[in-house]
């Protein structure tokens, strides 16, 4: 190969990738999505600085069921998500996720620094009961259930279907080198677009996390469970930002600064740009 044809590669491996190159579109993304109180010294723990969580002590427990998905084919997901903020602006935190297919996992982590790992996770209807689960090696770790379509929760106006998935995610990305060291630390931002919702419901909901090492989703634990959803939509997942980097030395002394700042009770300058504000720069 010549340096243009390995430079052209989408991914590795080079004789065949695990993904071609994005944006990626989803059609018929089914959600099961969980908001619970939980403790807050424990959510304190997983957030990486600069992100700040947000002050409710609530965690967004997700199963997302993807039957088709371009580039990727048909999987099943399931993630806790943090609500938080990055220099006063509110995003989501992607803690952990847990999926049962190579490319959306290799993907996630080499592009976005998605948390992802092996799982088997599931999403399906039984009888009258959406039921979420998810096994870890043979062992059952998270089961959420929630009536099947009580309540209506479709905006009557089309264009505020969707808001809750606009919302700025952030993901923190480590690659590491092979020399040993840490070749990437970064905190990454991205937003969905081009969102159809198909329907939106809410419903009476359960949530039941069991403690394991190495799917440690109870290491957030269910205080009080919020409220339930249920949903359909297709969506893009474009390319993100990076909106931290822990190894460029003004990534440094931003972070020293805004924590002198911050125990001074000063607000930290924003810098979360949006896809709209990016492209203008472009």
């Amino acid at each position: 190969m010549t340096p243009q044809d390995i430079l052209s590669l989408s991914a590795m491996p080079p004789a065949n990738p695990s993904y071609p190159r994005g944006p990626y579109r989803f059609l018929n993304r089914e959600y099961l999505i969980i908001t619970y109180e939980t403790d807050l010294e424990a959510i304190r723990a997983i957030v990486p600085e600069p992100l700040e969580p947000d002050g409710s002590g609530q965690v967004h427990y997700e199963w997302i069921a993807m039957p088709d998905s371009s580039g990727f084919g048909s999987y099943h997901e399931s993630d806790l998500v943090i609500p938080c903020t990055f220099r006063g602006e509110p995003v989501n935190y992607t803690a952990m996720m847990f999926l049962n297919d190579e490319p959306p996992i290799s993907a996630g982590r080499e592009i976005w620094g998605f948390p992802k790992r092996w799982g088997e996770p599931r999403l399906e209807v039984r009888a009258d009961t959406l039921t979420g689960t998810l096994d870890y090696a043979g062992e059952r770790v998270a089961m959420g259930t929630i009536t099947y379509k009580y309540q209506d929760r479709m905006a009557p106006d089309p264009t505020k279907r969707g808001a809750h998935l606009r919302k700025t995610s952030v993901n923190l990305k480590i690659i590491p080198c092979v020399t040993g060291g840490t070749r990437i630390a970064e905190l990454v931002a991205y937003n969905l677009t081009d969102i159809h919702m198909h329907f939106h419901f809410s419903g009476a909901t359960r949530l039941h996390l069991i403690p394991h090492i190495n799917a440690p989703v109870a290491d957030l634990p269910v205080l009080r469970v919020i409220e339930g959803r249920h949903f359909k939509a297709d969506l893009t997942l474009p390319y993100g930002r990076v909106i931290h980097d822990y190894l460029s030395p003004t990534g440094a002394s931003e972070l020293a600064r805004e924590k002198q700042q911050s125990s001074r009770g000063l607000p930290a300058a924003s810098a979360l740009a949006s896809p709209a504000a990016l492209r203008r720069r472009a």
